[in-house]
This record gives structure tokens, C-alpha cells and sequence, in this order.
């Protein structure tokens, strides 16, 4: 009978301390590289942080438009039919210092601010009985339906008939242009407000007013904005077209004026440097106002991306 021998581990001679020395040093380089890989966060070059800025990317739109332009209005020479952007500036600027783009700008936007504050609170009232009564639901809806399509500048010939040559016409249909629009996005907005935060306002016994400010207000608030938004576009543009009726009957009037005086006098330059100063004012309200009251409001609230 055969017999065999236990196994017993064998364990492997100690590495020379060389090799010990090796290992480790393989080892420290290896993980100071593992730890450049993970890295989560890397701060950002300049021109990629200047890239990142909404405002640094739209300011170079406006740069590339503006070459555009001028390239274009050189190619052309024929200043009565398309000026170039140096010569609109030129012309913008004389109007400046002269002080007559500011003073016809500044009627523009006092009329404007009448017309709209009256249309959104209109729109409020109408919103409000809405929410709270079924008449005032059908009435919004009905009087929606009717008004809505219908072009505000198409109202300025009876507004002159009932308010006359004042700013009371400019008024109403600045009202008209605000209003449906405001009051549509808003109502809207309203019906879109979950049931889970109206039975929270109806448990804390929130009832009538205090129960449209504090509950479906903030709830709603990005349609609010889309229609204040809206309403602001609408009135801005329908300002500027009534204008330039408004300023032929009247003798006066804001940048529509402007516009259509220098039309008649055949300063093209001028003409432009109306219909940029209308721009311009335009881009103004939207990104400064608007811009600023959603970043500080439904972006800070974590209700849109």
C-alpha cells in the first residue's frame, strides 16, 4: 500500500526590497492617473466660459447680422432703397442729438405703458370672475372667441370717431391688443393647475381672492408670463402701425410718426434708424424685463428648465 505525502502551502520567497520600492511608486503613479481621469469638475477656458453666456452668443448674432448688412447695403449703392448700418447709425445718431428719436420714443412708450397696464388689469378682472363663477367662464370664453381674431388696428377708425384725435383712440386699441391675449393665457393657465394644489388651498380654507393669489397664481405663473409676453408683442406692434394713421390725422405722434414722416421726406437713412429704435427697444423689454422676472421667478421655482 502506497501512502502520500501531506501537501503543505509553500509560501513565496520575500521580494527584495527593490522590488517592494518598484510596486509602490507603480502604484502612486497609477492612481495619481486614475485620479485625473475621474475628474468631475474642470474649470473652463475663457472663451469657453464666454460661450456659455446667452448674452456673449445673441451679441454675436447681432454682430453677424449687422456685417451682413452692411456688406449688403454697400453691394447695393443705392441708398434711397436700402441704406447700409453705417449710415442708419449716422442717421440714428443725428436724430439723438437732436433730441427728436428720444422725445418721439418716449411718447411711444407712455402711450404704451397706458394701454397695457389697462389691458392686464382688464384682463384680471375678466380672469377672476372667470375662475370663481360659470358666467364667468361662459363670458371670457364667448367674448374670446369673438375678439381675439380680430385685429386691433382694424378698431382705429371708429376709436377716432369715439375718442377722437387724443390718445384715448391709441388707448382703446392698445386695450383691445392686450387683453384676449392676456386673459386667454392666463385662464388658461389657471384650468391647468392640478387638483392636488387646489385641495390644498381648499383645505387651509382658502377661499375667493386669497385663494387665486396665493394658490393658482404662483401655480399658473408661467403662462401668466407667456401671456403678459404675448400681450406686450402685440401692443408694441400695434402701437407702432397705429402710428403712423394716428400721426397723419393728429400732426404728432412717437416713432410710427417718425417713420412715416421721414418715408415722405425720402430720408431712407432715417426711416431705418425708426424701425431700429423700435428694435432695439423691443429686444430691451424682452431680455432685460421679461427675461430678468422669469429668471427670478419660475426658473428660481424649478417650474421650467
Amino acid at each position: 500500500m502506497t501512502t502520500t505525502a501531506p501537501t503543505t502551502a509553500t509560501t513565496p520567497p520575500p521580494a527584495p526590497d527593490s522590488m517592494i520600492g518598484a510596486a509602490r511608486i507603480t502604484m502612486r503613479d497609477q492612481s495619481g492617473a486614475g485620479d485625473h481621469l475621474g475628474e468631475v469638475e474642470r474649470k473652463l477656458g475663457l472663451l469657453e466660459t464666454l460661450w456659455d453666456s446667452g448674452f456673449v452668443r445673441k451679441a454675436l448674432l447681432l454682430v453677424l447680422l449687422g456685417v451682413i448688412w452692411e456688406i449688403y447695403g454697400r453691394a447695393l449703392q443705392n441708398p434711397l432703397l436700402f441704406p447700409t448700418l453705417s449710415e442708419t447709425f449716422e442717421s440714428m445718431r443725428d436724430g439723438v442729438m437732436s433730441g427728436v428719436l428720444p422725445m418721439r420714443a418716449w411718447s411711444s412708450i407712455k402711450v404704451l405703458l397706458m394701454g397695457y397696464v389697462a389691458g392686464v388689469l382688464l384682463a384680471a378682472i375678466l380672469t377672476i370672475a372667470a375662475i370663481n363663477t360659470r358666467v364667468g367662464t361662459d363670458f371670457l370664453e364667448t367674448m374670446t372667441a369673438m375678439f381675439s381674431p380680430l385685429p386691433a388696428i382694424a378698431l382705429l377708425p371708429l376709436a377716432l370717431i369715439w375718442f377722437g384725435l387724443g390718445n384715448g383712440s391709441l388707448v382703446f386699441i392698445l386695450i383691445h391688443s392686450v387683453l384676449w391675449a392676456v386673459a386667454l393665457n392666463t385662464h388658461s393657465g389657471f384650468r391647468s393647475v392640478s387638483q392636488t394644489m387646489r385641495m390644498v388651498g381648499r383645505n387651509y380654507g382658502l377661499r375667493g381672492l386669497a385663494y387665486v393669489f396665493r394658490i393658482l397664481i404662483p401655480a399658473a405663473f408661467p403662462s401668466i408670463l407667456t401671456g403678459l409676453k404675448i400681450g406686450w408683442a402685440f401692443a408694441w406692434r400695434t402701437l407702432i402701425a397705429a402710428e403712423l394713421v394716428f400721426g397723419v390725422s393728429s400732426g404728432q405722434g412717437g416713432l410710427g410718426w417718425y417713420i412715416f414722416e421721414n418715408r415722405n421726406l425720402l430720408d431712407i437713412p432715417a426711416v431705418f434708424a425708426g424701425l431700429l429704435t423700435v428694435i432695439v427697444i423691443g429686444l430691451v423689454v424682452e431680455n432685460l424685463i421679461f427675461r430678468t422676472l422669469e429668471r427670478r421667478t419660475v426658473l428660481k421655482w424649478g417650474m421650467q428648465n
